[in-house]
């Protein structure tokens, strides 16, 4: 934030509301897998990782894709089911026969038989197995791109997310898998310049001043680890992101109405004239249950909760970290809660709830070695293999600029910084005894399709 005594407004500096970064790839029948197109949703990633607005063909590629995603599905994946078993081992077939047979990927394989979340984790020592489990329901995709469940809306778990999670555990344990979106310290500097400079006449709108000013903060950097950053996995993380920022500065109208933007909450208030808010999302599971012979694992909590923290600012436009903003603090917490219900009305907060599932689940399967104790070999979606080619897309680098303003107490411009974390080490860490697993086991494994690789209990 740059302080300006003679500007009774705030100026909401961020990130471009760029729709595309949001939006799911469409992941149909060979697109996903082996695919390189770049349009998602209704924006294009341009060679240079910048991102533009979608033209009428690149949006024709979009409802071309609608078209052929929303065909009809077969037998009880048109039903919900409250615990549907994916086996990883039949997976790996079905992935290998299309492949022998040089087919593309049945949908019903690419969208994991329309899992929602994942809630255990079996290990089928008879069948050389490991299963996942979970909610289930029948699968659609929306006009902006996204693939969601036709009774809550949430987010369909993807094949390709899986397999970009198991290969990544190991990268992952290095260097976390992270994404941030951050103002250079240069454009900071020059943007503090800028303020100290101008002066606005009485009544005089700020408006006037928003080249001058995205000018000079100039493009927001993305910043990725821990995971391909050409990955669809990738480019939800910044998605996500991105639109926390987004609906905390007020540049998108929060769809919940108990989570106002972090502007409107600071309006009457004032701030430092150097500390800017940070926010990000990390992992929220209660402690891992697992049955005592290490053979079933369930998981529990919401999965995402919002975190926060200052950025002070120092006159060379480098940053520092510096406590806890009481108000920003309030925000994070309003957002953990609301989170459920947010993720329903923007699904790239379900798609990252997703990538945290899916990353806690590899890690487990990883570091406790669930598939050496079903004799299992998880090359398939595990390794990179000719079977499951995943798809390659221009690496999103940077964002430009847009600004918003709100009359206010005092002159702020506001900028927001923080990301997405992924510790699936600390949650598996976390474990505890749970005999009930087991039992779920058990029923689970003993209404095993011996025809299919998915099955409901």
């Amino acid at each position: 934030m740059i302080h300006s005594d003679s500007k009774r407004f705030i100026i909401v500096l961020s990130a471009l509301s760029l729709g595309v970064l949001s939006l799911a790839t469409a992941l149909q029948a060979g697109v996903g897998f082996g695919s390189r197109g770049q349009t998602v949703g209704g924006v294009v990633i341009d060679a240079a990782g910048m991102v533009r607005t979608a033209t009428v063909e690149d949006r024709q590629e979009i409802a071309n894709l609608l078209a052929a995603a929303n065909q009809p599905l077969p037998g009880e994946l048109r039903e919900a089911a409250g615990l549907r078993m994916v086996s990883l081992k039949g997976l790996q077939n079905a992935i290998a026969a299309s492949s022998a047979e040089g087919k593309p990927i049945p949908a019903e394989v690419e969208f994991l038989a329309g899992l929602q979340r994942i809630e255990y984790v079996f290990v089928d020592s008879e069948r050389n197995d490991v299963v996942l489990a979970g909610p289930a329901e029948p699968w659609e995709m929306r006009e902006d791109g996204f693939v969601v469940g036709t009774v809550t809306g949430g987010a369909t778990m993807r094949l390709a997310d899986l397999a970009v999670a198991l290969r990544s555990v190991e990268s992952a344990r290095q260097e976390g898998i992270t994404c941030s979106i951050e103002p250079t310290d240069e454009g900071r500097l020059r943007l503090q310049q800028l303020m100290k400079r101008v002066r606005l006449r009485p009544g005089q709108s700020p408006v006037a001043l928003e080249a001058s000013m995205r000018e000079a903060f100039g493009p927001q950097m993305i910043q990725l680890s821990g995971v391909p950053t050409s990955s669809r996995f990738a480019r939800t993380l910044v998605a996500a992101d991105f639109e926390m920022k987004r609906v905390a500065m007020g540049l998108t109208p929060s769809p919940v109405s108990d989570l106002p933007s972090y502007l409107q909450m600071t309006r009457s208030t004032a701030q430092a004239k150097n500390a800017n808010p940070r926010w990000w999302m990390e992992c929220k599971y209660d402690s891992l249950g697992k049955s005592k012979d290490g053979l079933a694992w369930k998981f529990s909590g919401q999965g995402v909760q919002t975190k926060t923290e200052q950025d002070i600012v120092n006159q060379d436009g480098s940053v520092r970290r510096g406590g806890v903003d009481k108000m920003a603090q309030r925000w994070a917490d309003m957002m953990t809660e609301s989170y459920t219900e947010l993720s329903r009305k923007m699904p790239v907060f379900s798609e990252l709830q997703n990538m945290m599932d899916l990353t806690v689940v590899a890690t487990l399967i990883v570091q406790e070695r669930l598939a050496e104790k079903a004799n299992l070999d998880l090359s398939v979606i595990g390794s990179e293999t000719d079977a499951l080619e995943l798809a390659a897309y221009t690496t999103p680098k940077a964002v430009e600029p847009h600004c918003s303003f709100i009359k206010g107490r005092s002159g702020w411009v506001v900028t927001a910084s923080g990301g997405v974390d992924i510790n699936g080490f600390e949650v598996v860490e976390n474990q505890v005894t749970d005999p009930t697993t087991d039992v779920v086991r058990r029923e689970a494994l003993a209404s095993a399709s011996a025809d299919h690789w998915w099955w409901n209990k």
